[in-house]
């Protein structure tokens, strides 16, 4: 299997489950410092951009060469973009937001998808967010892209489906981590309010009071990997605590 941006944070979560269960994993990250550590752990691992095409035909080859073939690909790298009211926000910004967190996914499928159509039990998980799924203030590049990661993934449940190839998305909430807390003080910064004011909305906004840990979104990825799941395709998989409004 494959997980983008698999060498820290929920990625790392999610190739660690995969690993404990008996997978070859290997793994791809924009940080090299991050890569080398995932190869001292044990993971077939490469430094690779998810956003530049050329790198993610390479990135194929080197999956080929080291695992074979393939059942599962996590597209799980992202960027949280910049914060803002629309009209102060970089169009440069705004696009890069896109390159990764859209047309990564597609590069991905587009160049694994050869070897996921010689499995017989393929799956591709897509991570969106619950900003996915709900608007979110001050963040319109980020919600954009996380929506059209949950249109990309149903329509490539349809185009798929028939081939046995499920495709599913999980859409996250505020996921405890040092990403989640420099987000919680762009959005600070946006709205001039403390730091400490605005954590504890992002901790209240799903009904358990609580942010989500990565391991949570690890035991999603696998539930939906597994054959308890064969049935499951083209959906959008909320682990978010209940999460009505986003901040």
């Amino acid at each position: 299997m494959l997980v983008t941006a698999g060498a820290a944070g929920i990625g790392l979560a999610i190739a660690t489950a995969f690993k404990d269960l008996g997978a070859k994993v290997f793994v791809t990250d924009i940080n090299p410092e991050a890569v080398r550590a995932a190869q001292d752990s044990g993971f077939s691992a490469a430094v690779s951009d998810v956003s530049d095409e050329e790198q993610v035909k390479n990135l194929a080859e080197q999956v080929e060469q080291q695992l074979g073939g393939l059942d599962v690909v996590v597209n799980n790298a992202g960027i949280a973009g910049p914060t803002g009211p629309i009209e102060t926000l970089d169009a440069e910004a705004w696009k890069t937001t896109f390159d990764i967190n859209v047309h990564g996914q597609f590069f991905c499928i587009k160049y694994l998808l050869k070897f996921l159509r010689k499995s017989e039990c393929a799956s591709i998980i897509n991570l969106s967010s619950a900003a996915g799924r709900l608007g979110m203030a001050g963040r319109s590049p980020y919600s954009a892209s996380k929506w059209a990661v949950v249109g990309l993934t149903k329509t490539l449940a349809i185009e798929l489906g028939g081939e046995g190839i499920r495709v599913n998305a999980i859409c996250p909430g505020a996921v405890n981590g040092p990403r989640i807390q420099a987000v919680i003080e762009a959005k600070a910064t946006m709205l001039q309010r403390p730091v400490a004011e605005v954590s504890d909305l992002y901790h209240a906004q799903s009904s358990l009071n609580q942010l989500v840990e990565a391991e949570d979104i690890a035991n999603m990825a696998v539930f939906l990997a597994s054959q308890m799941a064969q049935r499951i395709n083209g959906q959008a998989m909320a682990v978010d605590g209940n999460t009505e409004k986003l901040y």
